[in-house]
């Protein structure tokens, strides 16, 4: 009777976890889908390999260059909204990003060939100064330090190679006594990418080209494919040459490809499903115009990005021990264009903020590179801004609500007076502590 019993239960119990086992794999499937395609995705997710691309989307692509991927236009100023306010709010800070008419960045000061130094700085988002007004740039800082003209040839998203393809192209018409190479240790990833989906899933968008080394070890230039913009919307039909020359296709975007069971790849990941749930809340949010009383979904859901990018930080210190000699490479490719040109050549490391959670426990993603470019490149002055600004309070050092990822307008300030100390003797003042 006790065994027919148990039998019984059992059989009961066998369509009861059949269909847990359905739900949680119906759930699973929804959630990656909804999360993982896309612009703005899950991080963690490649839903698809070639996401559709519609005209809309390309028509809001205005930064298009069939030569760098992307390039900012010149005379083009935009107002963005960095996220300061909850549903419902008035927004309470716009940042205004100005180009002038040779596509960098405004400057406090004009451009005046008499003024001792010159400098111009390249790089990406970092150089740039995303998330902060025209007049909050470390770029303008220094500008006013100095009494001279700064320009700022950053571009989100550039790796060290778009930036000094972009010198190239610029030099000749902004030369200057100095140019500083304002990265971050991104790069590493960036330098082995023609495809940013496959490294940073859901950018369909940027297609760029990138260096790689020959037998001999020496650079050799792969042209993006993309000649006009509208070949973005067939972009698939590039999938040999996508796959072939992006390094993250095989080692970061098919790893992360999920497929069947789909509950091992959503429930398996704790992060994934808090990821599911703020994003969830914040839709929700945005859609009735009211916050949700006692969390900052915004906040939640940036720091569950950054715990979700940790994983990423750790490829990357791979790639900078697996590929330092093509990074190497193009540090002395911008050393020779200085000698040619006769400039002083400046390479500024500047710190991501999705590394600083993982530097605290590993050490610098990029290790003593910055040692070794100085003892290979006699005429190359190496800054490490990340030490400079060491801190145990990392997140006073950057923007604090938005995306929240760049350097807030006090740091930019910071890093004015370290270059000045450092290019310049200038003696820098003892930091305060952000507010």
């Amino acid at each position: 009777m006790a065994r027919r019993s148990r039998i019984v239960r059992l059989a009961l119990l066998l369509p009861l976890l059949a269909l847990t086992a359905v739900v949680a794999e119906v759930v699973s499937y929804l959630s990656l889908k909804r999360y993982g395609e896309g612009i703005d995705g899950m991080p963690t997710v490649a839903w698809e390999e070639f996401p559709e691309i519609d005209r809309e989307l390309l028509g809001k692509f205005s930064s298009f260059d069939p030569e760098l991927g992307w390039c900012p236009k010149a005379g083009v100023k935009k107002q963005k909204d960095t996220g300061d306010h909850l549903p419902g709010e008035e927004v309470e800070h716009v940042v205004t990003y100005s180009m002038d008419e040779y596509g960098s960045r405004t400057c406090v000061n004009d451009r005046d060939p008499d003024n001792d130094p010159t400098i111009s700085t390249y790089g990406d988002s970092y150089c740039f100064c995303r998330e902060v007004d025209d007049d909050e740039t470390f770029q303008n800082y220094l500008a006013r330090r100095l009494d001279t003209h700064v320009a700022n040839y950053g571009a989100g998203n550039y790796g060290l190679d778009q930036a000094l393809l972009r010198l190239k192209r610029q030099y000749d018409e902004d030369p200057t006594d100095y140019v500083v190479m304002t990265v971050t240790a991104s790069s590493i990833g960036r330098i082995l990418s023609v495809w940013k989906h496959y490294q940073e899933f859901g950018n369909v968008l940027a297609v760029k080209p990138r260096y790689e080394l020959d037998n001999d070890g020496e650079l050799e230039l792969v042209e993006s494919p993309i000649d006009k913009k509208e070949d973005l919307l067939d972009i698939e039909s590039h999938a040999s040459f996508l796959r072939e020359h992006d390094y993250h296709y095989e080692h970061w975007f098919k790893p992360h490809n999920p497929s069947f069971p789909y509950s091992e790849d959503f429930l398996g990941e704790p992060e994934n499903v808090r990821y599911a749930i703020y994003a969830t809340l914040q839709q929700l949010e945005r859609r009735y115009e009211r916050s949700i009383p006692g969390i900052d979904t915004a906040e939640r859901l940036r720091e569950t990005e950054v715990r979700m990018e940790q994983p990423r930080a750790a490829y990357h210190d791979r790639l900078f021990d697996e590929h330092d000699e093509l990074f190497r490479a193009l540090v002395g490719e911008f050393v020779s264009f200085a000698e040619e040109k006769e400039f002083t050549p400046v390479f500024a490391m500047v710190q991501q903020h999705r590394y600083t959670q993982y530097e605290k426990e590993h050490g610098a993603v990029y290790g003593d590179l910055l040692d070794r470019l100085d003892e290979e490149f006699d005429a190359l002055q190496t800054i490490d801004v990340a030490q400079h600004l060491s801190t145990d309070d990392t997140e006073s050092l950057y923007v604090q609500r938005g995306e929240g990822g760049h350097y807030s307008p006090e740091t930019n300030e910071r890093i004015a007076e370290l270059l000045d100390e450092e290019l310049f003797g200038t003696e820098q003042e003892s930091p305060q502590p952000a507010d």
